[in-house]
């Protein structure tokens, strides 16, 4: 998802890129990095690739920890032989999730599945690595029309569920990647410039909310009665990773740098909703949103 519109949004910025996806790039790999870097001599890497699934981390740690944490080390390095920026996309997982209050990007952290060790892995590596020209851009509750996500969900399900039972304990800010792919390439030419200091980002929108309150959202969008949805708890969902109870991230330093924070969630998501539900829904037509 995210992938995709960046480069979108590197072409708006008449900006030359080059994508590979992890069939044409080992990003663990050193030799197939330095040979990419080789050919490509970039000035800004934008490290989108990840191990996503959670739940799966947990009985393969050693195979999530060579995407999610070798990986963005051998890109570093490699950055650091070119002298290239190196931007890495990072995740609420690195932080316990029991906080009451934004977590500022200084935050401690304390990740409690499998999937944040080695989130939290990459991110060390990125910022020992690269202290002058490496960036850790944290997100989370990602959404868009280029791949599966909660939000495409939703909108599925609503066609075909009478009522849907949605957790109400987890605390979020849902973040569209077409307005964190902005983000990324504003934050790259301050890099460049100079304006941005390397270092830890937060890159989700404004606001928060629940899954509850996303999909009650969701169905206000399409029409639907938001009285479908009801209110569960994460122990109604059992699964083998925990999930954070507050992923409510602080936007201090893009203000800092002169870059103004992410959009409220509410507005990003009505914005979105016509090419969500086209990708989801793509031959139904003349609904409202």
């Amino acid at each position: 998802m995210l992938g995709q519109d960046l480069m979108t949004a590197l072409a708006h910025e008449d900006v030359t890129a080059v994508a590979a996806d992890r069939t044409a790039l080992d990003i663990a790999d050193p030799a197939r990095v330095r040979d990419a870097f080789t050919a490509h001599r970039p000035a800004v890497v934008v490290n989108c690739a990840a191990w996503t699934a959670v739940d799966d981390a947990e009985s393969q740690e050693d195979a999530a920890l060579r995407v999610n944490g070798t990986g963005p080390a051998v890109l570093a390095a490699a950055c650091r032989e070119h002298g290239a920026v190196l931007l890495h996309v990072s995740t609420d997982y690195v932080f316990a999730g029991d906080g009451d209050r934004p977590y500022a990007e200084d935050a401690p952290t304390g990740p409690r599945s499998a999937y944040g060790r080695t989130k939290l892995a990459g991110e060390r590596a990125v910022l020992e690595t690269l202290p002058e020209t490496g960036y850790v851009v944290r997100t989370a509750w990602l959404y868009g029309a280029g791949g599966a996500n909660f939000v495409r969900t939703m909108i599925r399900l609503e066609g075909v569920k009478d009522t849907l039972d949605v957790v109400d304990d987890q605390r979020g800010q849902p973040t569209w990647t077409v307005d964190l792919a902005g983000q990324l390439v504003r934050l790259g030419q301050a890099a460049l410039d100079g304006t941005a200091p390397a270092g830890v980002y937060h890159g989700t929108s404004g606001g928060a909310t629940t899954w509850f309150g996303l999909t009650r959202e969701i169905f206000r969008l399409l029409g639907a009665d938001p009285a479908r949805v009801r209110p569960t708890t994460s122990g109604a969902f059992a699964r083998p990773a925990p999930r954070p109870a507050f992923s409510v991230l602080a936007h201090d330093r893009f203000a800092a740098a002169g870059i103004a924070p992410l959009r409220d969630w509410r507005t990003a998501l009505e914005e979105a909703f016509p090419a969500l539900l086209a990708a989801e829904r793509p031959l139904v037509s003349g609904r409202p949103g």
